[in-house]
């Protein structure tokens, strides 16, 4: 066990310093690791619990599979499962990084104008809206390219968090701080990188986090719906494929590996969240009370 020291407080002229403390185990702080076990233990006890339920009842493999034998038919499938994972996180990562780009740029341009805003951002919400399900068939059809098709799909249902989240951001700049940028004659530019865009940074990664999630969703969806068609691609093929054929322990050995992907890209982008904003924004800053 180590304990890393913080900053010494003094009292008093005459009192010797405090120095405040926070013990950490295996690097990890001692306040981080209940939110840390409590989770894996309520995990591992709906696990154990669902294990000892099929056995139990003697359920048939073909209706519930139990947790260990999904765990061996992932790993005696894992050549098969991890090539289609790999598919499905590609898809999902690019459809994602599009939909920065693009929701950021749109935002920006819509905080320098809000007839630009008022115009167009009427049509994003419509594409929000519009059930993917029922789209992506046409989007399959028009573009005539599996992998171009589930991006365009994953990427509709990825882009519209970002760009709220970042357009609310911009457009949520203290005002005082923007009639003082106005009375030093800052430009648009200047006032675009200086105060605009660090007061939209929170609501962009909020909005960052909602979407990685989706575009996991939207990939998958589309997956779905190629999948119908006979075209071969991710996971959600894979579900099918085995549907199909009556191999339920392998159908839940893929949709567990969604289920991971989607929490690990969650993780992910908390950590990236918090290393942005720890240093400066409320919601991150660690208080000693």
């Amino acid at each position: 066990m180590a304990e890393a020291a913080r900053p010494a407080i003094t009292i008093g002229d005459d009192a010797p310093p405090v120095i405040l403390q926070h013990k950490r185990v295996l690097g990890v702080s001692v306040a981080t690791w209940p939110k840390i076990l409590m989770p894996l233990a309520v995990g591992i006890l709906a696990l154990a619990g669902w294990e000892l339920a099929v056995r139990l009842q003697g359920i048939p493999v073909y209706i519930l599979p139990g947790p260990i034998l999904i765990a061996k038919t992932m790993v005696a499938d894992w050549g098969t499962l991890s090539g289609s994972l790999w598919i499905t996180l590609s898809i999902s990562l690019a459809a994602l990084s599009a939909a920065v780009v693009l929701g950021v740029s749109l935002s920006v341009l819509f905080a320098q104008s809000k007839w630009v805003e008022l115009s167009f951002f009427p049509y994003a919400v419509i594409l929000q809206v519009t059930p993917i399900v029922a789209i992506a068939p046409l989007i399959i059809i028009w573009v005539n390219d599996v992998k171009l098709s589930l991006l365009i799909c994953a990427w509709i249902v990825a882009f519209f968090p970002i760009l709220s989240n970042t357009t609310l951001g911009l457009n949520s700049a203290d005002h005082n701080l923007l009639n003082l940028f106005q009375l030093y004659k800052a430009t648009r530019f200047q006032t675009l990188m200086n105060l605009r865009l660090p007061s939209a940074l929170p609501y962009f990664l909020g909005g960052l986090k909602i979407s990685g999630g989706l575009a996991l969703i939207g990939a998958v969806v589309a997956e779905f719906v190629a999948g119908t068609g006979g075209s071969q691609s991710g996971l959600a093929y894979r579900i099918l494929e085995s549907g199909y054929q009556l191999r339920i322990p392998r159908m839940f050995a893929a949709l567990f590996m969604i289920s991971i992907s989607g929490i690990v890209i969650f993780m992910c982008l908390s950590l990236l969240s918090h290393l942005a904003l720890r240093r400066w924004h409320e919601s991150a800053l660690k208080r000693e009370n």
